[in-house]
């Protein structure tokens, strides 16, 4: 019996719509986020920022430009960084927290040098951090002898200061577990407690404008995942109030006066 011929497969002259489909739909999705852009406020713009970086590996916009990036993030001396989420965005500083900055700037040009204390200015006013490697020792909750002139120098500064005054105490996220500090919200605690302590005893700090708050290792200023983001929250914040943040706070109890004392003993 003859063979029967195989037909001849025809060749798909269509096969490039399919790239072309996909190439339209890439382009419709780079349009919508365009207008996406012109229309969001600066959070939402945000947001999109961190989802396209996420999706892609790569930086989509310049720093601080709403123009999209060429550059897809692995290039030469381009690293990758982990986000976090600040705390309190940096804003522009008014001019009493930036006179305030400067005093104790100008009392700290030495201790400064190495570091181990740091200024950013937030919303609710100007942070003072005081690092563990220079005020503690690992896991302990008193101030080392050689900081005390630090602290000193902060503490005269702020004396006068007509604001008020919250110590927070911070740690990273390795937990903590010993006879005196269960955990790490104890510790910061006794930190900032420890440093609240010290100034009420050495200076004539008015005690109703200071307050204390320990927060562990949930209020980070930089990624837990380095050596160098743990030392970075390891730390007790002198948080000076600005005047909208200090309307925020508790009443003060106000002092009777000597006729008002006289009148409820009678």
């Amino acid at each position: 019996m003859a063979r029967k011929k195989k037909h001849e497969e025809h060749v798909n002259h269509e096969r490039w719509l399919v790239s072309y489909a996909d190439f339209i739909t890439l382009l419709f999705a780079f349009f919508v986020t365009l207008y996406a852009i012109s229309q969001v406020d600066a959070k939402k713009l945000g947001k999109l920022m961190e989802s396209m970086q996420a999706a892609f590996d790569t930086k989509v916009f310049e720093p601080g430009s709403p123009k999209l990036s060429l550059s897809d993030g692995r290039s030469k001396g381009v690293q990758q960084q982990t986000l976090v989420e600040p705390i309190s965005p940096a804003v522009t500083a008014s001019p009493a927290m930036q006179a305030i900055e400067a005093r104790i700037r100008a009392k700290l040009t030495k201790q400064t040098a190495g570091g181990i204390v740091r200024f950013r200015q937030e919303k609710r006013g100007l942070v003072v951090s005081l690092t563990e490697a220079g005020f503690f020792e690992p896991g302990q909750s008193e101030l080392r002898d050689s900081s005390l002139v630090v602290l000193d120098a902060v503490a005269e500064a702020l004396r006068t200061v007509p604001f008020e005054l919250r110590i927070e105490g911070h740690t990273d996220n390795i937990p903590i577990k010993t006879s005196r500090f269960p955990s790490n919200w104890e510790l910061s605690t006794a930190r900032a407690t420890y440093v609240l302590s010290y100034i009420i005893g050495h200076y004539d700090f008015a005690a109703p404008r200071l307050s204390l708050a320990g927060y562990g290792e949930y209020h980070p200023i930089a990624p837990n995942d380095t050596a160098e983001g743990r030392a970075s929250n390891r730390r007790v914040d002198l948080v000076i109030l600005g005047d909208e943040a200090g309307k925020q706070e508790p009443p003060q109890l106000k002092p009777k006066k000597p006729e008002d004392a006289a009148e409820s003993k009678d």
